[in-house]
């Protein structure tokens, strides 16, 4: 067909319809053309992504009722497309046609082709949809069809008006047909915006308009809404934002952009070694030179130490292009949103334009102003869905990353070597994971705004030169102006921040510290010490804080000033330059609306400058951290051969073999089982170990589970095999004991289990495991005698469970090694002997000398066979035990069972929380219970509390600037619209130079007194916050330290220092930054409404109905988003938890290759934080989004308003009000992200209240205050003292009542859980009494100040706690004592040598919990800290049960001589350590059963005593031969021809008989005149 009749049509039809009239139509042309065209075209560009799964396996989908309806009203359409070519066939070559009429243009024949070629399209689409796996539905389909009834609206209203205009219809079919099929088009649209699937994420069955609109959220916000959300409640994440599938990809970038960053740092090494080669060869044919360079060389060494520094010798520059290749798609993605979003938001300021144009234009059609009204509104809209999608994927992009960072942080501590540890401390490193991780985390959220802001500002300019040619220079000559300052603003920030870090790392450190020994703390009555060390650190931290807080007040005070400055120095320049430039309201209004695009970028520099400035200080840190060596796995090998070679000596320990590993304190005894374990740098040498490997470490470390999980450690449970551990390790009892059994909750590093459980869980945990080589370092110390034989007889001597594995054992016991089948000697940290025990004992040496030290005068006649005889008794001789030893065990362990058959269940000894539960209530005993969480509101209080933590004062002084600010903006601004009025009034006039000048100058003013009042209001926040940061943190800190223990034995010490890390930073730098923030937005929004309302009066009938409207949507959001937050704190907790008792177990964990399970518990534990931070993050966005539509209606309703009135306004107050109104969307957006912010932030100061108002003990002091030398005589009285540890639980101390004379020495004894260290806590009021009172020299302790009392008593505890620092910090914290007296009892305590020979002396830096001293030497520090108190009363809680003999005796020696004149309490598992005892308290169930000299109670052989003495005595006999080295002869021949007759064991037990009856030990006289 030609195309004459086409072109006729067109013209014909152009005539017809046009827009230059009131009722404006388009072209029909145009509706049957490109209107048609253009949906269409969009299908076909987007099929080919669909098709892509026609070629594809179909996944297994059903055909659901959804699908099938889709495709009918496709089918339908596509029927509807094919009728309506036949139609016009016939109406142009059909028997009734007119061949002289005109024929139908193409465009009839042409459209019905397109519509059944595109409907079978979008039927084939929508089989790609329901064929591809998770999927739901199509966006691009969605956009298709709501594309396709907007374009269909043109042509309905058209064929609607004419049928209506005319009264009839000229063409019915084509009508009905166009009708038909613009209501399925309509049916379609909405069956594209219902999901076809149903999983149990809504985010997964979210169809395109619901994720757009964030509408998939509504079911969390209204069970949110309806009650305070639960763990329980957060959906399950989805797979790709799982801790696991982040981490993996990241992990496999990181290792290939490492080992780049090695190459690199190794090149540049070898360029600097090269270099200096260089320069030392020129030097040595320098001379007479010598004398001048060194004058330069001193001047230039602090230059060149600065840049040595700055040189970093670890591989860097890697962790950046690591996050950016990981997460590439995604910032790719956000790229591109962010890009459309900036060009969209230059759109506004041109319609203003139009507007500002159609309101002067008085000629112009109304409907013109009503589509520049229609189209703000939906470019606005536009704007908002595509600005939300960016923040919303930059948001979880941020959480990704602080995510991967933080598991990677983990990951490298499990595999860290010791020399990169000890460069960080546990506080630094949870640091790494809380501020470090957090940093990268914010600015992985701003990241794009370095290229958005300058893309900005390039715009905002270009579009400024469009308004006010050369003169928008002068503005850009003053932003460029701006960058130097903005570098050395920078500069000083970095300087800040590097220094606040060290600082904060520094404040950790010792909190970590006084959270690891508070125990100790307060038993020395340190913490106000230890307080003033942190409160120290903290005001330099706050210093540094106040000087970067005014280095962002000044930077402030210069970007506030750079609009009004760039602005006024504009249109300054452009009045100036020719009297014709007048400002006019189109250009003036313009320019402030483009001006205001660019106030952001230009606010926000300084802020994103510093947030930059932050993580390039923590980028340097993780970049160290994650570089360090890592342990080398191949210094011990694991095959065939048992060959070890240390310290130069070959040790060959065969399989099967049991070895001990003996020594003095030091001698190197824990630091070879370390090498063995791979823990050491190996120099030299190597070290194979056949099979896997169990270890047992001297300090037992235990894990905050159930005590079964402690055991099974990760192994399957074999119940029988569980059950013969148990019981060989002696925990049957204990079981008994506990409320909950073995599902009982042991408490943090195991609180609540005595010394000797700990170590017995330890080692059964090491026994489960079925390793084929166990490595024991000491586990016998710290249990008493009789369970240490149980525990070497049943699990570790030869005939014990591990009988068949390969075992070294580290002893100070000497009574086991007759029973080893080698010995390994170590002295100074080299291997002096190795050998069998008769061997050692034949050749004289060390060891020879050893025992004849400690075991004088022994025949070591003890052989295999003898020890095989030890399952039983001879009647004779132990007339108490019925049954086997193993029943004397039981039976000290078990004494509940034949004590008066008591009913009561007793929990273990120092037990924080113990339950009253009948016996058949076992389960569900929880010592670590759940946080604390609030709900509901952040109460006001909380809100009132920071500001007067503030100060009154600050608030409203800093408020009142802001405001007057405020007022400023708006008087610039009205100043600006009245200058506008200028253009009409000087209208072809000469402007007058002084009203010009009175203007500018104006102007310039306003804009300058913002910038000051903006400067002055920051200022006091600054002052205000520091304040608020130092009071919060020193009522955080007291109150924690004056908690009772109680509290710490509930409390993990994550939680803890969460508060004092995560809270205390919250504090710090984000509610400031929001409480500024959030000032500003409402006074924003509070102007922005004032401007639109004095420029158009009738907006505030709008006003009051968007106000309750964004009332509810707040009230309706803010319960559940202040609920995810308060989740998200309660479960990052744990995260800290977890990761501070790695650190502390990393050795074990290592040793039993754990590291994989170890790592799945810590993404594990991320993932139930990431279930809350997820949806809190997507709560933002469904405010943000409902709230920018009511900021977008604002700016409808100005522009909508201002067309109505537009014949009563001028221009320039109709370019003010909707240039306001286009700012609203931000501001409103802005507000409602601070008001959030400030919310969800304001929950650290809950937080820290929380903690800040915990019930104290004691008062420290009282106005009762004791004589300075008291006590003076040291006499101890209980009256009738009975405790409990809470008031709902049971007693357990049961009325106490006796006297103890000034200097006796008590020996306190007693099963476990017996009471006897509750008794000694008792003196220290760490309990406090139930009833009854304890008496000092006459003096009630419970009417002195807690530190009066304790400051005069001394204990020396079973675990020897170190802090960080100096020795001499260690044992003289306030620097009471001198040089002298410290030097004095270093050498009582024998570590004055030791001390000596150390670098530094005194000074010697010891590292966190005393990891480079031995236990030993530990253990010393603290008998001289107990020399150095001069106290008349001291106790001794199993003091000495880590030591060995030497050190032991060494230890009683001095306490003999030096404590002599002191009241002493000795709580101990040897029997040598109370023998001297003047009497020995007996305790059961929290009762005295019996109370008097060892002699007495030795020759009750029916009292409590007794039995255990003879058991004790069997086990120990050098023990008895320590304490009275002059053994009567007779005992000796009597001794040997026994060991002859009937056997070793036997022996010793029936000499012990006879001593203990004769009291030969105590008593030699007794002895000397015949048994």
């Amino acid at each position: 067909m030609s195309t004459a009749p086409l072109e006729i049509y067109l013209l014909r039809k152009m005539n017809a319809s046009y827009l230059q009239r009131p009722d404006p139509d388009l072209p029909i042309c145009v509706e049957r053309t490109v209107l048609v065209w253009l949906p269409l075209a969009f299908l076909w560009l987007c099929a080919p992504w669909g098709f892509t799964t026609l070629c594809k396996k179909p996944a297994k989908a059903p055909l659901s009722k959804l699908y099938i309806c889709k495709q009918v009203v496709a089918g339908l359409l596509l029927l509807t497309a094919i009728a309506e070519l036949p139609l016009t066939l016939a109406e142009d070559y059909g028997p009734s046609s007119d061949s002289t009429a005109q024929k139908h243009p193409v465009v009839l024949y042409a459209n019905p082709v397109l519509f059944a070629v595109s409907w079978v399209v979008v039927m084939l689409c929508q089989e790609c949809v329901r064929r591809r796996p998770r999927s739901v539905d199509s966006g691009s389909l969605f956009m298709f069809w709501l594309l396709q009834v907007l374009c269909a609206v043109f042509q309905f209203q058209t064929l609607l008006r004419d049928a209506l205009n005319k009264e009839e219809i000229d063409d019915l079919p084509r009508f009905c047909l166009f009708y038909i099929s613009n209501g399925l088009q309509l049916i379609a649209l909405v069956l594209s915006a219902i999901a076809d699937v149903s999983p149990e994420n809504p985010e997964a069955k979210a169809t395109f308009l619901s994720r757009i609109t964030f509408s998939w959220f509504n079911s969390m916000l209204i069970k949110g809404f309806k009650r305070p959300l639960v763990q329980e409640d957060m959906w399950d994440l989805n797979e790709k934002d799982s801790t696991q599938t982040i981490c993996r990809e990241f992990e496999d970038i990181m290792a290939k952009e490492l080992k780049k960053a090695h190459s690199r740092l190794q090149k540049k090494q070898n360029k600097r070694k090269t270099k200096n080669d260089h320069q030392s060869g020129l030097a040595k044919g320098v001379s007479q030179d010598v004398l001048v360079m060194e004058e330069m060389g001193k001047k230039k060494e602090k230059k060149k130490k600065k840049k040595k520094d700055s040189e970093s010798d670890y591989p860097n520059s890697w962790l950046v292009p690591t996050i950016a290749k990981t997460f590439k798609g995604v910032l790719l993605e956000t790229a591109l949103y962010k890009l459309i979003q900036d060009i969209l938001a230059f759109a506004s300021p041109q319609f203003l334009k139009l507007m500002i144009s159609f309101t002067q234009d008085k000629t112009s059609h109304a409907w013109t102003g009503y589509l520049y009204a229609v189209l703000l509104l939906v470019v606005a809209f536009l704007q908002s869905v595509i600005l939300q999608q960016y923040y919303n994927r930059c948001l979880i992009l941020g959480i990704k990353v602080r995510v991967a960072l933080m598991a990677a942080v983990y990951k490298k501590a499990l595999v860290v070597s010791n020399d990169s540890r000890k460069e960080s401390t546990a506080g630094e490193i949870v640091n790494l994971i809380s501020a470090d991780a957090q940093r990268f985390n914010k600015v992985t959220n701003v990241l794009h705004l370095l290229w958005s802001y300058p893309l900005q500002i390039a715009l905002a300019i270009a579009f400024l030169w469009i308004e006010l040619g050369p003169s928008v220079l002068a503005g850009l000559l003053v932003m460029v102006l701006m960058v130097p300052i903005n570098g050395w603003l920078a500069t000083k920030s970095r300087g800040f921040q590097v220094e606040n870090m060290k600082f904060k790392d520094t404040r950790m450190k010792i909190v970590n510290d006084i959270l690891n020994g508070i125990k100790v703390l307060k038993y020395y009555a340190w913490e106000s010490s230890f307080e003033a060390q942190v409160q120290e650190i903290r005001e330099k931290e706050l210093k540094v804080m106040r000087k970067f807080a005014y280095l962002s007040s000044v930077s402030t005070f210069i970007f506030s000033c750079a609009p009004a400055i760039v602005s006024l120095a504009t249109f300054a320049v452009f009045v100036s330059v020719s009297p014709d430039n007048i400002l006019d309201a189109e250009k003036a209004f313009t320019s402030i609306s483009l001006f205001n695009i660019l106030r952001l970028p230009l606010t926000m520099l300084p802020e994103l400058i510093s947030i930059m400035v932050q993580t390039t200080v923590s980028k340097k840190r993780l970049e160290k951290f994650l570089s360090g060596d890592d342990l080398d796995t191949m210094s011990v090998t694991r095959d065939d051969s048992h060959m070890i070679i240390l310290f130069s000596v070959s040790l060959d320990i065969k399989p099967g073999r049991l070895v001990a590993v003996v020594g003095a304190v030091g001698s190197g005894k824990t630091s070879l089982i370390s090498a063995l374990l791979g823990e050491l740098h190996s120099l030299r040498g190597r070290i194979n170990i056949k099979g896997s490997v169990a270890y047992v470490p001297q300090q037992a470390w235990i894990q905050n589970t159930t005590l079964k999980d402690n055991i099974l450690f990760g192994s399957n449970l074999d119940e029988e095999h569980y059950l013969s551990v148990v019981d060989a390790c002696a925990l049957g009892p204990d079981l008994d004991l506990l409320p909950g059994r073995d599902q009982t909750e042991i408490g943090v590093k195991g609180i609540n289990l005595s010394g000797g459980q700990k170590q017995r869980v330890s080692l059964a945990r090491a026994v489960y495991s079925s390793a084929d080589v166990y490595l024991l370092d000491d586990p016998l110390s710290a249990v008493d005698s009789h369970v240490g034989k149980h525990l070497f007889e049943r699990v570790i001597g030869p005939k014990g469970l591990l009988k068949d594995k390969t075992r070294i054992l580290v002893t100070h016991g000497i009574s086991f090694l007759p029973y080893v089948d080698e010995i390994i000697v170590l002295v100074n940290g080299v291997v002096s002997e190795v050998g069998s025990y008769d061997g050692l004992r034949a050749s004289k040496g060390a060891f020879s000398e050893f025992l004849e030290t400690y075991g004088k005068d022994e025949s070591n006649n003890a052989d295999e066979s003898d020890y095989e005889q030890i399952d039983t008794l001879p009647e004779g001789l132990e007339p108490q035990a019925d049954d086997s030893l193993e029943d004397i065990v039981s039976s000290t362990l078990k004494r509940e069972n034949s004590l008066r058959h008591s009913q009561r269940v007793r929990v273990r000894k120092n037990s924080s929380v113990r339950s009253k539960k009948d016996s058949g209530d076992k389960k569900g005993q929880r010592l670590i219970e759940k946080e604390a969480m609030e709900t509901g509101r952040v109460k006001f209080s909380v809100y009132l509390q920071y500001m007067r933590s503030m100060g009154w004062c600050f608030v409203t002084w800093s408020f009142l600037f802001y405001f007057i600010q405020n007022v400023a903006i708006i008087g610039q601004n009205l100043w600006l619209s009245d200058w506008t009025d200028d253009s009409v009034e000087y209208f072809n006039t000469t402007y007058p130079a002084h009203i010009r000048d009175m203007r500018i100058g104006v102007f310039g003013a306003l804009g300058l007194a913002q910038g000051f009042l903006v400067f002055f209001g920051t200022i006091l926040i600054a002052d205000g916050s520091i304040s608020a940061s130092r009071t919060l943190h020193t009522n955080l800190l007291s109150n924690i330290l004056k908690a009772p223990m109680v509290f710490f034995d509930t409390t993990p010490s994550g939680r803890i220092v969460n508060r004092f890390a995560k809270d205390i930073f919250t504090v710090d730098e984000m509610i400031p930054m929001s409480f500024r923030s959030w000032i500003f937005s409402i006074l924003g929004v509070l102007g922005t409404l004032f401007v639109i309302c004095l420029a158009t009066p009738i907006f505030i009938a709008v006003v009051v109905p968007m106000a309750v409207v964004y009332y509810f949507v707040q009230r309706f959001y803010v319960p559940t988003s202040r609920q995810l937050r308060r989740l998200d704190s309660v479960s990052r907790s744990p995260i800290y938890s977890h990761f501070g008792e790695t650190i502390s177990g990393l050795s074990v964990i290592r040793a039993y290759g754990h590291q994989q399970r170890f790592l799945k518990q810590n993404e594990d534990t991320i993932d139930q934080n990431l279930k809350s931070v997820y949806p809190w993050f997507v709560s933002n966005r469904w405010l943000a989004m409902r709230l920018e539509c009511l900021g977008n209606l604002v700016v409808f309703f100005a522009a909508l308003f201002a067309v109505i009135s537009r014949d009563s306004l001028n221009s320039g107050l109709v370019g003010l009000s909707i240039s306001y109104a286009l700012s609203m969307t931000q501001i409103l957006n802005w507000l409602v992200r601070m008001t959030s912010e400030l919310e969800t932030n304001i929950v650290a100061v809950e937080r820290v209240r929380e903690y800040a108002e915990i019930k104290n003990e004691a008062p420290w002091i009282t106005s009762n205050r004791p004589p300075d030398d008291w006590p003076t005589a040291g006499n101890i009285r209980f009256d009738n003292y009975k405790v409990r540890y809470r008031p709902e639980l049971e007693l357990i101390l049961h009325g106490i009542t006796c006297d103890i004379a000034s200097t006796e020495k008590i020996g306190i004894v007693g099963r476990t859980g017996a009471g006897k260290s509750s008794l000694t806590n008792c003196l220290f009021r760490i309990i406090e009494a139930s009833e009854g009172r304890i008496l000092i020299d006459g003096i009630d302790i419970s009417t002195l100040g807690l530190h009066d009392l304790r400051s005069r008593l001394t204990i020396i505890p079973q675990d020897p706690v170190l802090f960080s620092g100096t020795l001499r910090m260690n044992l003289d914290p306030f620097e009471k004592s001198s040089d002298e007296e410290i030097w004095t009892v270093l050498e009582l305590a024998h570590l004055k040598d030791y001390v000596r020979g150390l670098p530094t002396g005194l000074q010697h830096e010891v590292s966190e919990g005393g990891e480079n001293l031995s236990v030993g030497q530990r253990q010393l520090l603290c008998l001289a800290r107990a020399l150095l108190r001069k106290s008349r009363i001291l106790i001794l809680d199993e003091a000495t049960a880590a030591v060995d003999l030497e050190t032991d005796d060494l230890i009683q020696n001095t306490l003999r001589t030096e404590f002599s004149h002191c009241t002493v309490l000795t709580i101990a598992h040897r029997l040598s350590t109370i023998l001297d005892s003047s009497r020995v308290m007996v305790l059961d169930f929290g009762q005295i059963v019996e109370f008097d000299s060892p002699s007495v109670l030795l020759n009750n052989k029916q009292g409590h005593f007794y039995p255990s003495a003879v058991v004790s005595c069997a086990f120990n006999y050098r023990d008895c031969l320590r304490v009275r080295k002059k053994v009567p002869f007779f005992i000796k021949c009597l001794y040997f021809c026994l060991t002859v007759t009937i056997g070793y064991f036997y022996a010793v037990l029936a000499v012990c008989e006879i001593c203990l009856r004769c009291e030969c030990v105590y008593s030699e006289p007794l002895c000397d005149s015949g048994c």
